[in-house]
């Protein structure tokens, strides 16, 4: 029986080299080349792609800002202008064979101002025809309305230097009457400033009647008989 003697271990360089199979280390070669590649893929997508999870801001919708103007919008449904009328006296002369007399004749205008309204009397004075054949007026027909003001010390009147032109005394008298009546016709109270061409009427015509400053309905009763 002979006896078994221990194996010592051969010096690594002594060792004979384990050889892999060419299959088995082209094998072992995809996978690492392929596991590589699957990795490196994953990870640039994983770092290029963003989160599918993205938080969005709440935001307050804003109009977008144009150099277009503004329009408004009409209404949809436009109420017409109302248009206000007045009913004044427009004075005209009733001869009666040994007098005249102021008469009154209403019309009625589209005005509702004080001035508007009187105006617009003054106007119909001075170029209207009366309405009826036993009145008339005293009033030279080229005669104009310059000027008509409501103010805080009464109405001023005034007219064209024709006003002041042919007739008699009662003829000067009975103009300056349906002047002064008809510029009160909204209040009978009210002085009346009568000029002419601008000027303050002093004298009426070559007979040379006085006019007071301011005169009102009172005053032209009692300074004048005709």
């Amino acid at each position: 029986m002979h006896d078994r003697q221990p194996v010592q271990d051969e010096p690594r360089s002594t060792r004979p080299a384990r050889r892999i199979p060419a299959g088995l280390l082209a094998g072992l070669s995809v996978i690492l080349i392929t596991g590589s590649a699957t990795a490196w893929w994953t990870w640039n997508t994983v770092s290029e792609k963003p989160s599918t999870t993205v938080s969005t801001p709440n935001t307050i919708s804003q109009p977008i800002p144009t150099n277009e103007p503004i329009q408004s919008q009409p209404n949809a449904v436009e109420s017409a202008p109302v248009e206000t009328e007045e009913t004044v006296q427009v004075y005209w002369l009733k001869d009666t064979g040994t007098e005249f007399e102021l008469v009154p004749a209403s019309i009625t205008v589209a005005a509702d101002k004080p001035d508007e309204v009187l105006t617009m009397a003054m106007e119909a004075l001075l170029t209207a025809e009366p309405e009826s054949a036993d009145v008339a007026s005293t009033i030279p027909p080229e005669t104009k309305l310059l000027d008509l003001q409501v103010k805080d010390d009464g109405v001023h009147v005034d007219l064209s230097d024709t006003f002041v032109t042919g007739g008699g005394s009662a003829s000067m008298v009975g103009r300056l009457g349906q002047v002064i009546y008809t510029a009160t016709s909204l209040d009978p109270t009210t002085p009346v400033w009568v000029s002419v061409e601008g000027e303050p009427l002093e004298v009426l015509g070559g007979e040379g009647v006085l006019v007071k400053q301011p005169m009102t309905r009172d005053e032209f009763e009692q300074s004048y008989e005709f």
